[in-house]
């Protein structure tokens, strides 16, 4: 690994946490959605991240989370890490929607009952607020890893 591949870290990082926020936005967007195309509230949305990682040795290469663990230490060390990946972007189907009485709703059901997206402003802001510490944390490590390179390049004159 060349000095400069440790750059597509902070780079997957930064890239990561740039996806995550425009999640949250169409989150923050539609939190008073009560009607989708597929027919019902709109479903919060969550961003799914793992460790990108591959072997520099291709012949040792497995697949699998379960496979990692049983490698020995000296496979372990001819791991590359590459950084951050998003895995996915899925629904968060655990958190409920919220029921609003409501018989004159266009939404109301035969109960006389719309469904509120399962959308808390609030906690999208904290997700936010987390979203943008990490970006910027990222950044210092790039910015860190730009700087020591361009050191090392000055110390050859």
């Amino acid at each position: 690994m060349g000095f400069l591949d440790h750059l597509n870290v902070p780079v997957s990082g930064m890239t990561a946490q740039r996806l995550r926020m425009e999640v949250i936005g169409q989150n923050v967007a539609n939190a008073t959605t009560t009607m989708t195309e597929d027919g019902g509230p709109y479903i919060r949305q969550i961003t799914l991240f793992n460790e990108a990682r591959t072997f520099k040795n291709v012949k040792a290469r497995r697949s699998g989370f379960g496979e990692i663990f049983s490698k020995t230490l000296a496979e372990r060390r001819e791991m590359k890490y590459q950084g951050v990946l998003v895995t996915a972007v899925v629904k968060d189907e655990q958190t409920p929607t919220t029921p609003v009485y409501d018989p004159s709703h266009p939404h109301a059901d035969e109960d006389g009952y719309y469904y509120l997206p399962n959308v808390d402003v609030a906690e999208e802001q904290m997700d936010a607020m987390a979203a943008s510490q990490s970006y910027e944390n990222n950044y210092a490590v790039y910015d860190t890893l730009v700087a020591m390179a361009q050191r090392a390049l000055s110390m050859g004159k």
